[in-house]
């Protein structure tokens, strides 16, 4: 068991203790009641929900016991606000705090900003990699794309690697007269159970809160892969209102999960 030990800001993560939904039920009952012995027990029984939302942010060469000092705060804000009236797991509504807290700290602690062009090279890249991998089944080195794109092979590498991080998932990342590139499009799924469990709890929560025409905007757009005009063609409206209600779902959406 020693060998599984992992201290962050001096907690054993080893020894965590896991609540189930009842006993959190109970605490938070109890914490309502003016019991502030449940908050600290409320505080140590989700430790693990923090641990795996700063895994999608370990690739930032932040430091992990101030991402997860500040996970703590946004878990904190969480339980005071944590309302049980509400039909929704705790665990969905913390996350999207914990990484709204994650998020503020990074910005306010950030002065790096990716510039426009920069991040348009960046896409413009993974367009071509797609293209010529489909072409030639095999990666493009990075010569064949500084060639595709008529730039710098270290332009192409200093662009790829300022956007290894993106901010959100809906940031439109390029667009070049058609539809728009986000963030989403361009994710991977070489990513950790955990990781992927704490996203799709956000995004399940923030989609949620749209009605079912603009999920179903989405969903087609997002998941099934159609363009806007393919969009609008099904469903009986114009390009321009699929437009204008994708970016009004998006926006609703980046507003929650940020």
């Amino acid at each position: 068991m020693a060998r599984n030990k992992v201290e962050i800001c001096g907690v054993d993560t080893s020894k965590l203790p896991v609540l189930k939904n009842q006993e959190m039920r109970v605490l938070f009952k109890e914490l309502q009641e003016g019991d502030r012995s449940a908050r600290e027990k409320l505080v140590n029984g989700n430790l693990r929900l923090v641990l795996s939302v700063i895994q999608r942010f370990n690739n930032r060469g932040e430091c992990v016991d101030d991402l997860f000092q500040v996970g703590c705060i946004g878990l904190m804000k969480a339980i005071d606000n944590f309302d049980l009236g509400q039909n929704v797991k705790f665990s969905t509504y913390a996350v999207p705090m914990i990484i709204g807290e994650i998020r503020r700290y990074l910005r306010d602690n950030n002065p790096i900003r990716v510039s426009r062009s920069l991040r348009d090279i960046a896409y413009k890249a993974l367009q071509v990699r797609d293209t010529l991998t489909n072409r030639h089944s095999r990666e493009p080195t990075i010569h064949e794309i500084s060639e595709v794109l008529n730039v710098p092979k270290e332009d192409v590498v200093f662009a790829l690697d300022a956007i290894q991080d993106p901010v959100s998932l809906f940031e439109p990342v390029y667009q070049d007269g058609g539809d728009p590139i986000f963030v989403m499009d361009q994710l991977s799924d070489d990513k950790t159970k955990d990781v992927q469990w704490v996203e799709e709890i956000a995004l399940k929560e923030a989609l949620g809160r749209l009605n079912d025409r603009e999920k179903m905007i989405l969903s087609m757009r997002f998941f099934e892969g159609k363009t806007q005009m393919e969009v609008a063609d099904e469903i009986g409206i114009s390009q321009a209102q699929v437009s204008r209600l994708e970016k009004a779902a998006i926006n609703q959406m980046n507003k929650f999960i940020n």
